[in-house]
């Protein structure tokens, strides 16, 4: 069992890839943005993610932003027996609800392609490492429950994005990694 941490590691990382022209939300406001999400939905085009897909659970993320603008996300992904931490930063891009992140490896952007602030978000991330480019829309709703006219409305976004409805992971509810619950860092 443990043999599958680093390949479902991997396949979370591929959720986190985020670059082709994506509308942003107009009039994005990052104070509302910011709090915690909950991963109701996610597709993408990662070879990882879509080994691993339909073994995955709904995951937090809680957004915040620094007094310079960029976006800090912290995801906690219930893997195997544990609950696995990611953290990332991304700098402002200088369009309001577009962010990249950069490393020597990779470039990362993240649109919040669409939110109403106290219910859903619909963000697209795209990465680009020298090899394909990975893309990845994922649903945030505020709550574990997800309405079924917010999911044919996700639904409905994915080809959009070049993606299609078989790279679809509705993910499961869970109950585990709340606060109190052993993290370990990635």
């Amino acid at each position: 069992m443990t043999a599958m941490l680093p390949s479902l590691v991997l396949a979370l990382l591929c959720l986190l890839r985020a670059g082709a022209e994506v509308p942003v939300q107009s009039g994005f406001n990052a104070e509302k943005f910011a709090g915690m999400w909950h991963i109701a939905a996610a597709a993408s085009n990662c070879s990882v993610f879509l080994k691993m897909k339909d073994g995955m659970k709904s995951s937090t993320t809680t957004i915040s932003f620094t007094p310079e603008g960029d976006l800090d996300m912290k995801l906690v992904w219930p893997v195997l027996d544990r609950c696995q931490k990611f953290e990332l930063l991304f700098q402002q891009s200088g369009q309001t609800g577009h962010y990249v992140g950069t490393s020597a490896q990779e470039k990362r952007d993240l649109h919040v392609m669409e939110t109403d602030y106290s219910h859903y978000a619909i963000v697209h991330q795209l990465q680009q490492n020298g090899q394909e480019p990975s893309t990845a829309l994922q649903l945030f709703t505020r709550e574990q429950d997800v309405s079924p006219q917010l999911l044919q409305k996700f639904k409905e976004l994915i080809p959009t994005v070049g993606l299609t409805k078989d790279m679809l992971a509705v993910l499961p509810k869970s109950g585990e990694c709340q606060e109190g619950m052993g993290w370990h860092t990635q």
